[in-house]
C-alpha cells in the first residue's frame, strides 16, 4: 500500500536527499543516490530495475498523474504537499511536479562497455542537456554504449536524465578512470578491433558520408567539449577525423546536435541495411 505522507515542516531529515545535498553529496554518501524527475523519467528507471528510495509530488499530482506510479511504488514513501511548499523545500519550482530519490545502479567499468558493437566517447561533455539529448540518441539510433572521460557531467545529473527521457537507464555507460584516459582507453578499444573517430574541425578530417569513414569496423564516435572540442591529445590516438558538411558559413554544430547526425550515417543507418532483405 502507497504511504502518504502530508509535509508540514519543509526542513524534515527525511527530505534531505531532495532539499540539502547536492548532486556530489548524493553521489558520494554511503548509500549514493540520485535524483529523477517526471514519472516518465522515474517509470523508465523502475523498468531498468533502479530502486526507489522515497517520492516527492505536488499534492495535485498524486490523484492524477503520479497516481499509477504510486501504486507501482508499494511502500515506497511518498511525501506530498503544495507546490508553494514543495519549492520551499527543493529550492525551484517544480514544473513536472515529481521527484523520486533512488539508489545509484552499481557503476559499469569500460571493460563492460567494450564488448558493445558500438560506442560513443565523450571526452569533457560537461553541459547536462547535452548529455541527456546524446544519451536520448544513443538509446534511440541503437549505440551500444558511452565511454566518458572523467571530466564528464553526471549522466544520473536531475537534467541529463529528464533530457534523456529515461535514456541513461538504458544505453550502458561507463566513467574511465583517470589514469586511462585517454592512452589506455584508446589501446583496449583498437585491440578490440574498434576505429576511433573523432569529430573534429580539421583540415584533413573526412565526410561522415564519406566510404572510408562509413566502411570503418566497429565505429568508436569520439565527441569533445562543447567548446574545445577533442584534445589535440586525444586526437593523436584517433583512426580518422569527420566532419559533418555545413552551408551558409556555418562551422560547427552543438555537441549533441552533431552527435545524433554522426551516429545515424555511422551507427543506424549501417545497421539498418545491413537488416533490410
Amino acid at each position: 500500500m502507497p504511504m502518504i505522507v502530508e509535509i508540514s515542516d519543509p526542513g524534515a531529515p527525511q527530505l534531505r536527499p531532495y532539499a540539502r545535498l547536492t548532486e556530489r553529496q548524493l553521489t558520494s554518501s554511503d548509500d549514493p543516490l540520485f535524483i529523477a524527475e517526471s514519472a516518465p523519467v522515474i517509470e523508465s528507471a523502475l523498468e531498468a530495475g533502479i530502486k526507489p528510495v522515497s517520492l516527492l509530488a505536488a499534492r495535485r499530482h498524486v490523484s492524477g498523474k503520479a497516481a499509477g506510479l504510486i501504486r507501482r511504488l508499494g511502500d515506497v514513501p511518498v511525501y506530498t504537499g503544495e507546490d508553494g511548499l514543495l519549492a520551499e523545500v527543493t529550492g525551484f519550482e517544480l514544473s513536472r511536479g515529481i521527484l523520486c530519490a533512488m539508489r545509484r545502479p552499481a557503476p559499469l567499468g569500460a571493460e563492460d562497455i567494450v564488448p558493445s558493437g558500438s560506442l560513443i566517447l565523450l571526452e569533457n561533455v560537461t553541459d547536462a542537456t547535452n548529455m541527456g539529448a546524446i544519451f536520448r540518441t544513443a538509446a534511440a539510433l541503437g549505440a551500444g554504449g558511452i565511454l566518458l572521460s572523467p571530466d564528464c557531467c553526471d549522466p544520473l545529473n536531475r537534467r541529463a536524465a529528464r533530457v534523456s527521457m529515461g535514456g541513461v537507464f538504458h544505453v550502458p555507460w561507463a566513467f574511465s578512470r583517470a589514469a586511462a584516459w585517454p592512452d589506455d582507453i584508446a589501446a583496449r578499444l583498437k585491440a578490440a578491433g574498434f576505429t576511433l573517430i573523432a569529430l573534429a574541425l580539421r583540415e584533413d578530417a573526412l565526410s561522415v558520408t564519406d566510404s572510408r569513414v562509413l566502411k570503418a569496423a566497429r565505429p568508436a564516435l569520439v565527441l569533445g567539449n562543447e567548446r574545445r572540442g577533442v584534445t589535440e591529445r586525444t586526437l593523436a590516438l584517433c583512426d580518422m577525423c569527420a566532419v559533418i558538411p555545413m552551408n551558409n558559413g556555418v562551422d560547427s554544430l552543438n555537441v549533441s546536435h552533431a552527435a545524433a547526425i554522426a551516429m545515424w550515417e555511422l551507427i543506424a543507418a549501417p545497421a539498418a541495411r545491413r537488416q533490410s532483405p
